[in-house]
């Protein structure tokens, strides 16, 4: 069981392979991770070090995966922040050519474009997200403001959620993950991650949390990515992603944390409040 993981890193805190590789690891699933980006921390700190990684590099890394016969033994492709256009660009041309070689991968894309209204990439990953890595994806995960930008439908219901989802897909089959929804009849207080596959929802509820640590999508993403990896349904993959998600927030809060609280991992199936 192996996931190839290609997003950015960081010393301190959890955010994209510093949330995801650790989570995946837990669950027993081995990670080949690529990093796009070395930073001392998430951006939204007063400081920040470090910076996105040379796209000569991260295409020299890439091809070394390919070298290394990952791509044959790989049963997930994830990507998450990109960093720049360019290693936006050579990271699709190495997803083309992963699905090309290994039928069998699923390739599953959080498209890592923004929050709350604002966009926070550089110029240029918004249309490689659009025009190369959606059309390649089997699976994405966006949260409600990017699933609303990429879509161009306002989300407001779960017909909404539909169409935005069709919308993405056009004529071919991907299956979404709509991650921190807040719907018309989300019971209030609670918060709503949405699995529309098939042009069926299946909808998992959990109360919303005074805190907002960074990372939480990028753990959800590699915690489904792993359970996937393990050959679980797409359905339970979600399900069990989410709990897990909710035990590691309980505890961050419980902790008075900024940053996520992941070690241990609670178990999948379990809501550790310890």
């Amino acid at each position: 069981m192996l996931v190839i993981s290609i997003q950015s890193q960081v010393v301190h805190g959890h955010v994209g392979n510093s949330a995801a590789v650790h989570a995946m690891q837990a669950e027993g699933v081995n990670v080949a991770a690529v990093p796009t980006t070395l930073l001392s921390n998430h951006p939204r700190y007063k400081t920040v070090r470090g910076r996105v990684l040379d796209v000569e590099l991260v295409a020299d890394l890439l091809r070394g995966v390919e070298e290394r016969g990952l791509v044959d033994e790989a049963a997930v492709l994830v990507t998450g922040y990109l960093g720049s256009s360019d290693n936006a660009a050579v990271i699709a041309d190495f997803i083309e050519r992963a699905l090309s070689r290994n039928s069998k991968l699923v390739y599953l894309c959080d498209p890592v474009i923004g929050d709350d209204g604002r966009v926070y990439v550089a110029d240029g990953i918004l249309d490689v997200l659009r025009h190369r890595l959606l059309p390649a994806a089997h699976l994405i995960t966006p949260n409600q403001f990017e699933l609303e930008l990429l879509s161009g439908v306002k989300i407001a219901d779960t017909e909404g959620l539909r169409a935005a989802a069709t919308a993405l897909a056009g004529h071919r089959r991907i299956d979404v993950v709509a991650t921190g929804c807040t719907l018309v009849d989300t019971p209030a207080g609670q918060v709503e991650t949405i699995l529309c596959a098939d042009g069926q929802l299946s909808r998992f509820a959990t109360p919303r949390l005074p805190i907002r640590p960074y990372g939480t999508g990028d753990l959800l993403t590699g915690l489904i990515a792993a359970h996937l990896a393990k050959g679980t349904a797409i359905e339970a993959a979600v399900r069990l992603a989410v709990e897990t998600i909710f035990a590691v927030l309980v505890r961050t809060q419980q902790a008075g944390s900024a940053e996520m609280r992941l070690v241990p991992l609670p178990a999948s199936g379990t809501q550790d409040r310890g």
